[in-house]
């Protein structure tokens, strides 16, 4: 959920300041500034979460808290890299390919329950799943519309 109230709210600002500062919308940048944004805040977690964020690797995934902070490091790169002109299409698409790799990351969690915040298995478990699938189609879709599309 957090994820989600970043992007929309990172979207409202930016699309508030750029109609400040160039006189019209942008809707564009703004999603791609959105999409920056809220990367950066879920590489955070990648840092500050490792342990529970690693219980959400199945285990025949060697290397777990390496493969939590490489992942954040992606994250923060992706960030950035929707900026770059010359690497803004190619970063959407890998980050669409991140997206979708990842998700089985988030299947595995909802079954076993894994709260990764707090590192537990008391996770919501199933209800998660049913938010955060609808969430990554709509990170993908954003992704192609604002970076790749437009």
């Amino acid at each position: 959920m957090k994820p989600l109230i970043v992007l929309l709210s990172a979207f409202a600002v930016s699309l508030l300041i750029t109609r400040i500062f160039r006189g019209n919308y942008d809707f564009y940048f703004s999603a791609r500034t959105a999409m920056s944004v809220m990367l950066l805040f879920t590489a955070m977690a990648h840092f500050i979460f490792t342990k529970g964020m690693a219980m959400m690797l199945p285990g025949f995934i060697p290397f777990k808290i390496q493969t939590v902070y490489v992942t954040g490091i992606i994250e923060i790169a992706a960030a950035i890299g929707l900026f770059i002109p010359d690497f803004r299409i190619s970063t959407a698409w890998l980050l669409i390919a991140f997206f979708i790799m990842v998700f089985p990351a988030n299947i595995y969690a909802s079954i076993k329950h894994i709260d990764y915040q707090n590192g537990t298995f008391e996770g919501s478990g199933l209800r998660y799943l049913w938010f955060r699938a609808p969430l990554q189609i709509l990170f993908i879709v954003w992704i192609y519309l604002s970076s790749i599309k437009y």
